[in-house]
């Protein structure tokens, strides 16, 4: 279990360090966060613009931008097979929609993907590119005819730059317990999933979170979304130091739990940078969010869990190997994301992540990293191990909340 040392000579120290990082990667790698996703001409771009002037019988499209109840209301004022004609019309719009059929949104990104993988496809046999233009769409092409599999269940797809994505694993419309993977920087398409490795990206993450959490508690219904439906920074870089990045994701965080269907209650997982967008998404969480659970995180934009704004129960780990812990956590001059989640200041509930090795090991299947966030996940707190192998992170709860 690491130290935490507060001492004043200490927190100089780390002001003068993170000091230091600003100034290098302000001379070295300037400002780089994607802009694809507001760009005219991408086949998102279309869609939208499609979408914007197209009708169904006699009535006009809503507004892609209403809120999840006004778009439910649109679906159900519609036949079955108008709904399946706009899905099949203007997948990359009717997959992404907050408030429509998730059976809808399903088959709309499922064509989406399709889609995409044409025209990769077509991209690899095109003399224009580079070579290595043609082997990123090669490798974009595989993406993609993975995703495309039937028995996937794509909850939001975007191909427009580095891509966004998510997916659930369970049973969505019945859950009713959903928890929410929300992983860091270097997340795009390209590592929404991986076959090395695999527990380090978001697909692998969220299923070995679903298996153990169906194992924790086989009577609860459950459901868990890998959720990389937001743009993320590219390494460590500016965009990777400031909240530019995870504010706009906080937004779309904010959107997912809002529209998420039934009564269920959701708890987040948030992966390194993820933390941060979860930070920022606190204060606007619906109330069905019960618990927050940050693993490797960098901080979450303020000094201490009370300062997020929220009810939910704020639960934070660390491994002792994780090389997070040498990342000062302060925040300077907009640089930085705040206070250490897991020192004792900051009033997080401290559990323990032994065996995850590493910055990328906390879903690694027998970790107490992933036994913890199963155990929130399901609602059975008191079977949660504390850092300190003591019962402090469990005090305030009296029992099992599983529904």
């Amino acid at each position: 279990m690491t130290s935490f040392d507060s001492s004043p000579s200490l927190t100089a120290w780390r002001t003068l360090l993170a000091l230091a990082v600003v100034f290098v990667m302000l001379a070295t790698t300037g400002w780089t966060a994607l802009q694809q996703h507001g760009e005219n001409g991408t086949a998102r771009a279309r869609a939208l613009s499609a979408w914007d002037k197209g009708r169904i019988g006699a009535l006009d499209l809503p507004d892609p931008g209403s809120s999840p109840q006004r778009l439910a209301a649109f679906f159900a004022s519609l036949t079955a097979a108008q709904r399946v004609a706009l899905a099949d019309r203007y997948p990359l719009v009717v997959g992404n929609l907050n408030g429509a059929p998730l059976t809808l949104r399903y088959r709309a990104n499922r064509l989406a993907v399709i889609q995409a993988r044409d025209v990769e496809r077509e991209r690899t046999h095109d003399s224009r590119l580079s070579f290595d233009g043609r082997q990123q769409a090669a490798l974009r092409m595989h993406r993609f005819e993975s995703m495309a599999n039937s028995d996937r269940h794509i909850l939001a797809f975007d191909p427009t730059g580095n891509g966004r994505a998510a997916e659930v694993f369970g049973d969505l419309g019945t859950a009713q317990r959903v928890s929410v993977v929300v992983p860091g920087s270097d997340t795009n398409l390209l590592t929404f999933e991986r076959t090395d490795r695999s527990f380090s990206a978001p697909v692998g993450m969220a299923r070995s979170l679903y298996d153990a959490e169906r194992e924790a508690s086989p009577g609860t219904r459950t459901a868990v979304i890998a959720w990389a439906d937001y743009t993320a920074p590219d390494g460590f870089g500016v965009d990777a130091a400031i909240g530019k990045l995870a504010s706009d994701g906080a937004v779309r965080l904010n959107a997912l739990t809002a529209a998420l269907p039934g009564d269920s209650r959701v708890s987040l997982f948030c992966h390194s940078y993820g933390s941060v967008v979860c930070g920022i998404a606190a204060r606007r969480l619906p109330a069905r969010v019960t618990d927050v659970a940050v693993a490797g995180s960098p901080g979450m934009r303020v000094d201490s869990a009370g300062q997020l704004g929220t009810g939910v129960r704020v639960w934070a780990m660390r491994d002792q190997d994780d090389w997070i812990q040498d990342v000062p956590h302060l925040e300077v001059v907009g640089f930085g994301h705040g206070a250490d989640p897991v020192t004792p200041d900051f009033g997080a509930r401290v559990l323990s992540a032994r065996g995850a090795v590493g910055h990328s090991g906390y879903f690694e299947p027998g970790t107490d990293s992933l036994r913890n966030f199963a155990d929130i996940g399901v609602g059975s707190y008191r079977d949660t191990v504390c850092a300190d192998d003591g019962d402090a992170c469990r005090s305030g709860i009296s029992g099992a909340e599983v529904i």
